[in-house]
């Protein structure tokens, strides 16, 4: 029995989320090889039913696919269907092995809570694993410096696995997740080695975003699309201003021009804007409090004016709440 997971790339919950359905398939379905696939929002098609070769076909942490070869899928994200026809297929289908619930902060814990109520899987052998991906994925740091210093053994596997440009880097990560402790991780030879430079480029990044981010009601913008920044903590931001609710940014990588939408998870001001409505209007999505729309590598002033675009929104909504 062959099983390929496909799963949210560069993403620490979606790396976490892929490791524990393997744990979960293995030990309350059936013995079987696993191959992991990365799966990264873009510009145009997300999926390619000809990547579905498995026995069994699963997709964790990402968009709905309604291809009849696809046998599993879980996800936590507003923005879970690419159109309201595959939202319907998804209803319809009244399928016991896809689930979604956008109320999850984590899609991490969202398979382990549907796997040991529905299927009697164990998840605490994996506790640490699920505590901090919703810790991650749902910004729940007590305060900016716990985000953004890099401290901790899972923060530190964070940044390696957000800059990853090695396609069988997270691939071979993913099995080891699912039953080591994560300062047993960090102090993996392939891992530990990456460190050092990540932080030092981790910490450079803190520098061009200080030079760069500009804070004005309510809202900060910066654009970075001309330094090799694919991976920065989207904390940033607010660690260097505080008192900011909303961030927008603009960076660029080797296959997209990305507009990260952000808000600060420390605010003493309730946001007030959904952002995973706000991206979807220019393709993208998300969760009510975190978005990011993503547009082809050549299309900067397209990704440029969306930006713009949002960042007056924002700041007039902040003006009109204030």
């Amino acid at each position: 029995m062959r099983v390929r997971v496909f799963y949210h790339d560069k993403c620490f919950d979606g790396a976490c989320s892929a490791a524990l359905f393997s744990r979960f398939y293995r030990e309350r379905i059936r013995d079987a090889e696993f191959e992991y696939v990365g799966l990264v929002h873009r510009a145009g098609a997300l999926f390619n039913e000809d990547d579905f070769t498995g026995d069994e076909n699963a997709i964790v942490d990402f968009k709905y696919s309604s291809s009849p070869r696809i046998t599993w899928w879980f996800d936590h994200h507003q923005s879970a269907f690419l159109t309201p026809e595959d939202a319907s297929h998804f209803e319809q289908e009244l399928s016991n092995t896809k689930f979604y619930d956008p109320d999850f902060r984590s899609c991490t814990k969202f398979i382990a809570s549907v796997t040991e109520n529905r299927f009697g899987f164990d998840p605490a052998p994996v506790a640490e694993l699920i505590k901090w991906a919703d810790i991650i994925d749902g910004a729940l740091y007590s305060d900016p410096q716990s985000a953004v210093e890099m401290k901790a053994p899972a923060m530190k596997l964070t940044m390696v696995i957000e800059s990853n440009q090695d396609p069988q880097f997270i691939p071979t990560l993913i099995p080891m997740l699912a039953y080591r402790s994560l300062a047993e991780m960090v102090a993996e030879p392939m891992i530990a080695e990456r460190i050092p430079a990540l932080t030092e480029r981790h910490l450079r990044s803190i520098d061009i975003l200080r030079e760069r981010a500009q804070c004005k009601d309510g809202t900060i913008f910066f654009d970075v699309t001309d330094h090799e920044l694919e991976g920065y903590s989207k904390f940033v931001p607010y660690y260097l201003h505080p008192d900011c609710v909303y961030s927008v940014g603009l960076s660029k990588s080797s296959f997209r021009t990305k507009v990260s939408v952000g808000s600060n998870p420390w605010s003493k001001v309730e946001p007030m804007e959904n952002l995973a409505k706000i991206c979807e209007r220019y393709g993208g999505g998300g969760h009510a409090r975190v978005g990011a729309i993503s547009f082809p590598p050549g299309k900067l002033e397209e990704a440029r004016r969306a930006a713009q675009e949002i960042v007056a929104e924002l700041r007039a909504s902040y003006r009109k709440h204030s």
